[in-house]
């Protein structure tokens, strides 16, 4: 009877913030009040689009933004994946804006970067134009989306407004050996980064590897990564962990109960959040 019930209050819920899904405006409780503005362009591709979030939290300091940054394996996925999750978010860092956005995907016919990490850029340039001021950013993603959440924060920030990394089962090192085995291996050697641009001497792989780029000056980083991930090998976690240990970066990383995909189910999404919550202050008082 008592898990008939919690699944009956876990509906309510989804269908309770599928419903303000719909709406210009999103209440998620007596003093949380969110502007929703839906598949707002900030490039010429049909894929340049975001979903943008501003709380009606009265506050005199300018407010931190999130960006959603979807997995896919780079050549796919819909910000839609993260739609429930960011709402989740919403109700807890209801003081916050938040963007939950799509991007170029990689193909046969495009490579995914530079043109993934532009696309933050391009995002940022956006909020700086919306808001009339230039917010201090949190980047979380999963998968990919975890990936290029590190790798603009490490490589790409020049105006260092990163002050915070949500890494989730994202992978930091493309030039591990057990990252090597993930099915979609030849498509990132091939289709994941435009020849072109990686400077003489830096291959395609390292040029895309967030790790290659931490330094002193990187962001803090929360990471979290299932026990049993078949996709993003624990040896991941541990390079990453290595890195920015060596740089003396502050950060966390946390494990799950279950593989890729398991990350935003019931307990784990509200653990993340109530750790994310907890990191950030820690970054605050840094």
């Amino acid at each position: 009877m008592k898990k008939d019930v919690k699944i009956i209050l876990i509906f309510l819920s989804l269908l309770f913030l599928w419903i303000s899904c719909t709406e210009k405006k999103i209440k998620l409780g007596k003093d949380i009040k969110f502007d929703k503005e839906e598949n707002i362009h900030y490039g010429n591709s049909p894929e340049q689009v975001m979903d943008l979030y501003i709380s009606n939290t009265e506050s005199a300091e300018k407010k931190d933004v999130f960006i959603i940054i979807h997995g896919g394996g780079w050549r796919g996925g819909n910000k839609s994946q993260l739609t429930f999750f960011t709402l989740s978010m919403m109700q807890k860092f209801h003081d916050h804006i938040f963007v939950n956005m799509n991007y170029r995907l990689a193909s046969a016919t495009q490579f995914g970067l530079p043109n993934q990490t532009d696309d933050i850029k391009k995002v940022t340039a956006m909020l700086k134009k919306k808001l009339g001021y230039n917010p201090s950013l949190i980047l979380l993603g999963n998968s990919a989306g975890g990936h290029l959440s590190m790798l603009y924060a490490y490589q790409f920030d020049m105006d260092k407004k990163v002050k915070a990394v949500i890494n989730i089962v994202g992978p930091a090192d493309l030039s591990d050996s057990c990252f090597r085995n993930y099915q979609e291996y030849s498509f990132v050697e091939r289709r994941l980064v435009d020849p072109r641009i990686p400077k003489p001497g830096t291959s395609r792989i390292d040029f895309a590897s967030p790790v290659k780029w931490i330094d002193k000056n990187s962001p803090p980083t929360l990471s979290y990564y299932g026990n049993s991930d078949r996709v993003i090998p624990s040896s991941q976690e541990k390079i990453l962990d290595s890195a920015l240990n060596k740089n003396h970066i502050l950060h966390e990383y946390y494990q799950f109960n279950g593989g890729h995909l398991d990350w935003d189910k019931h307990p784990h999404d509200e653990f993340l959040i109530n750790k994310i919550e907890t990191f950030l202050k820690k970054t605050v008082k840094k």
